[in-house]
């Protein structure tokens, strides 16, 4: 079977940052942004986006170019005789599959929550109703089983038509209509009464705000975010580089994904805290944002009801564009190993993805029980934490060591890969950095993940 590609260089683009745009961005950024300071966090974001995000990204795009290969099959085609770093694709796999074991239930609520805002649902009812709405929703197993299984099965059902004429076709329609609403949503957010308080508060530096948390604690905060915005680590990012050609060097790919997640990301806040404050709503970092709050929000504006049902779609394409990415992983993955065709990868996937969502599902409402990080917790924080925590700090380690040591691929291999093409070159000079000091910037995330936890 000769390999697939990719029909533009806008939809590898667009297809590697709607991997890395999902709705991280949206509940987590400007929530963590409004703590640590506003514009001061922001600056140490982007810094630490550039020295620690961005050389990883090229490494896992150089690991897929190189090999044109699929996670697995990528380590076995360019690890030397007799190394293991191949046991890593399988432990990358597994971060795919557990990823999508929580988002496809997420994704799912970003869909119906479109639909009660559309149907006005919403209409008249106070602060108290609203956080109900979310509740009835988590309480009843058949609506949740079912709206994942409708992510799962419309998901595979786009790959199952190819990388050309499904994924890429889909995500680029949903790419340019989230960025187009979301700057429509920006727009309407920042005339709002009130609304440029709650942009000074989110953008303007205040290193006051950032003393009082702690100048340390908000460093390692911008680090945590600036390093999971992209998803790196489980080779979801890789696949995609094995899907383009030469033309370009890896950085400035890299570069362009980077700047669209940070966009996104950015412009997210400019939606919620003008919104917040205009209405004097704490913006609360997670579900509750978007499930309590932002819809109290849109319940008292005008036209509430169309500004939300236009949120929760653009909630929902940044959902949809994660769990296309990523089920291609899974999909390419397979075909790779088994040898066989894409649609019989997409039907036993399907089943497969349908089994292993339900314990997130069940977890709010028959395992409520279960709580694995004590009162409160749910199977979805043990997922999240499982990818989040363990496998995207850990996965980068792996492919950073790997295209740096002797022992792995070798950083002058990596280089040539990387700097093979137009645009700016990862320069030669990076090379003590890149060895000696972002390893211990990654292991440090690593360890400081399981403290926080525990």
């Amino acid at each position: 079977m000769e390999r697939e590609k990719l029909g533009s260089r806008l939809g590898f683009i667009l297809l590697s940052a709607g991997c890395a745009i999902g709705i991280g961005n949206v509940w987590r950024f400007p929530y963590v942004a409004g703590r640590y300071g506003g514009g001061a966090f922001v600056l140490f974001y982007l810094f630490f986006l550039v020295i620690m995000g961005l050389p990883v990204m090229t490494m896992e795009f150089a690991v897929g170019r190189a090999s044109k290969k699929s996670i697995i099959k990528s380590f076995h085609q360019l690890e030397k005789p007799g190394t293991k770093w191949h046991f890593h694709g399988y432990i990358g796999m597994a971060g795919n599959y557990c990823l999508m074991m929580f988002y496809t239930t997420v994704a799912g609520w970003m869909l119906y929550y479109f639909y009660l805002m559309l149907s006005g649902r919403f209409a008249g009812a106070d602060a108290a109703a609203v956080g109900q709405i979310f509740g009835d929703m988590l309480a009843k197993p058949g609506v949740m089983v079912g709206l994942m299984i409708l992510v799962v099965v419309v998901g595979f059902g786009i790959c199952s038509a190819g990388l050309q004429s499904g994924v890429e076709r889909m995500t680029k329609v949903m790419m340019v209509a989230l960025l187009g609403i979301m700057v429509l949503l920006a727009a309407h957010s920042l005339t709002m009464d009130g609304g440029m308080e709650g942009i000074a508060f989110y953008l303007k530096p205040d290193f006051g705000r950032m003393m009082e948390v702690g100048i340390g604690e908000t460093m390692v905060g911008a680090m945590n975010q600036a390093f999971f915005t992209l998803s790196l680590g489980i080779g979801s990012m890789a696949i995609f580089g094995s899907y383009i050609g030469k033309e370009h060097t890896l950085l400035k790919e890299s570069v362009n994904i980077a700047v669209l997640d940070t966009f996104v990301a950015i412009v997210a806040g400019l939606i919620i805290f003008p919104a917040c404050f205009s209405f004097g709503v704490s913006p609360d970092s997670g579900p509750s944002l978007i499930f309590v709050t932002l819809p109290n929000v849109f319940n008292s504006m005008a036209g509430g009801r169309v500004w939300g049902a236009l949120f929760f779609i653009f909630m929902s394409f940044a959902a949809f564009s994660t769990v296309l990415a990523v089920f291609e992983n899974i999909i390419s993955c397979n075909m790779d190993m088994w040898k066989i065709p894409r649609k019989k990868a997409c039907l036993i996937n399907m089943a497969l993805m349908a089994v292993l969502s339900l314990p997130c599902v069940l977890g709010f409402n028959l395992w409520a029980g279960f709580m694995p990080f004590g009162e409160g917790s749910n199977v979805l924080d043990l997922e999240d934490f499982l990818v989040s925590n363990l496998m995207l700090p850990m996965g980068s380690f792996i492919y950073l060591m790997f295209c740096v040591t002797k022992k792995g691929w070798g950083f002058d291999n990596y280089l040539e890969e990387a700097n093979t093409g137009k645009g700016p070159k990862m320069a030669k000079a990076l090379g003590f950095y890149l060895k000696f000091i972002l390893p211990v910037l990654i292991l440090f995330i690593f360890f400081q993940g399981i403290i926080d936890k525990f």
